[in-house]
């Protein structure tokens, strides 16, 4: 059986090559499909395949596909285009006779009104109307969302955002990697859904309550309205598009349009998913010693 994991250059692409490589599966069986080679040279050296692949260039996608059982497409990083790169991921699997094609979507994609949803909502129904085999896994919302921003949250002394008292359920790329490499190995998996998210909610200010502990400075939670978020987010340098899209999804946090029901990734992952407060004292004890 041959698994090709789209987008290994990136972050989760990549934690997905790893985890298959931890659940013993040959290396020979994988295919890292990337734009930049260079980037997967350490895998090549493993014996991974490593193949040439750009979303926006269907002849790479046929060439990269060749053989190809079973796909996971991690969906593009550029809302908009990426619509047209998913639909022709889609048609050049189905050409290649793929027999089972996962995609990375995002939670409650059936109900949720989120602006960062419509890319997704659309991949589904193309997936839905295309008649290859495929499972969807709504990941949740990162929790490298809010660690990344670890320095400036210190920094200002604040979360900024405009969710409320709005619940979600995050979920660290390495716990999500391990659910979507359980779900390639595994069978029956065509027409399969899956709402991917810890156990634990959360608010806003719970993580600022949990930075301030992890760091022993004083960190709150600022909420501002939608709009004054964005422009906060566009003063920071965010791009005017992006900084709508990430206000947009803040209201949807506090519309509970991020908060996963039930305990699919643990059940997935065999273990308790990564806790807020986990990956926060890992981020914070990760920036203690690149300062030390």
């Amino acid at each position: 059986m041959t698994i090709l994991v789209t987008g290994a250059t990136g972050k989760l692409g990549r934690l997905v090559v790893e985890a298959l490589l931890e659940r013993n599966v040959p290396a020979e069986q994988i295919v890292a499909g990337g734009r930049n080679l260079s980037r997967l040279a350490d895998l090549a050296q493993l014996g991974v395949q490593v193949r040439a692949m750009d979303y926006s260039d269907p002849a790479s996608l046929r060439e990269a596909f060749t053989g190809v059982e079973k796909l996971l497409l991690v969906s593009g990083s550029e809302p908009g285009p990426r619509v047209a790169q998913h639909l022709d991921v889609i048609e050049t699997a189905k050409d290649a006779g793929v027999q089972l094609l996962a995609y990375t979507s995002i939670p409650n994609a059936d109900t949720t009104t989120m602006a960062l949803a419509e890319d997704h909502q659309t991949t589904e129904r193309a997936l839905r109307d295309s008649g290859v085999p495929y499972v969807l896994l709504r990941n949740g919302w990162y929790l490298e969302n809010y660690t990344e921003q670890l320095t400036g949250y210190l920094k200002h002394g604040s979360v900024f955002g405009s969710a409320g008292d709005g619940r979600l359920n995050g979920a660290t790329r390495a716990d999500l990697a391990q659910a979507a490499a359980a779900v390639l190995l595994a069978e029956d998996q065509a027409g399969m859904v899956y709402e991917l998210g810890g156990e634990e909610s959360f608010t806003l200010e719970d993580l600022a309550r949990e930075v301030s502990t992890a760091t022993g400075q004083a960190v709150t939670y600022q909420d501002l309205s939608e709009e004054d978020f964005s422009h906060l987010l566009t003063g920071a340098g965010v791009p005017v598009s992006f900084a709508r899209i990430l206000a947009d999804s803040d209201s949807g946090i506090a519309r509970g349009e991020l908060l996963v029901e039930g305990n699919a990734l643990a059940t997935l992952i065999g273990r308790p998913a990564t806790t807020l407060g986990e990956a926060v004292r890992f981020a914070a004890a990760t920036l203690a010693a690149q300062q030390a």
